[in-house]
C-alpha cells in the first residue's frame, strides 16, 4: 500500500461511523449511508472525513442540520454537505407540498393538444 494510503488501513467503516456519531445521529447515517453505497467501504473513507472535518469550521450543530438535509434530499457527498452549509441551507427548512405555488392548468401559454394535431 502507498503511504498516505496506510494511514487508512488503521480506520474501520465502524470506527468512523462512531466518531460521526459525536456530531449526531443524521451525520453517522449519512456517513454510514456512503460507505454502503461504495463496492469497498474505504472508498468513501475521504468522503466521509470530509464531511467530520466540515465540524472544525462550521460547528457541530450546524453540521448535523446539513447532513440531515443531505439525507432527506438524498446528496449523499461531503460537496454536497459543504454546499448546504456554504449557502446557510441548514439553517431553513426543505419547502413542503403545502407551501409550494401550484401550477395553473390553463394558462395563455399553454398551447393544447390540439395545437399538435
Amino acid at each position: 500500500m502507498p503511504k498516505r494510503h496506510q494511514l487508512y488501513a488503521e480506520w474501520t467503516p465502524e470506527r468512523i461511523v462512531r466518531w460521526a456519531e459525536k456530531t449526531g445521529t443524521a451525520t453517522a447515517l449519512l456517513v454510514d449511508e456512503i460507505m454502503a453505497s461504495r463496492h469497498h467501504p474505504q472508498q468513501g473513507f475521504r468522503s466521509c472525513f470530509g464531511i467530520l472535518r466540515l465540524s472544525k469550521s462550521y460547528g457541530n450543530e450546524r453540521v448535523e442540520s446539513a447532513c440531515q438535509r443531505a439525507i432527506e434530499t438524498g446528496a449523499y457527498s461531503d460537496k454536497s454537505v459543504e454546499s448546504i452549509l456554504k449557502n446557510g441551507l441548514d439553517k431553513s427548512a426543505l419547502p413542503t407540498e403545502s407551501n409550494k405555488t401550484p401550477i395553473p392548468a390553463e394558462h395563455d401559454y399553454v398551447r393544447g393538444e390540439h395545437y399538435f394535431h
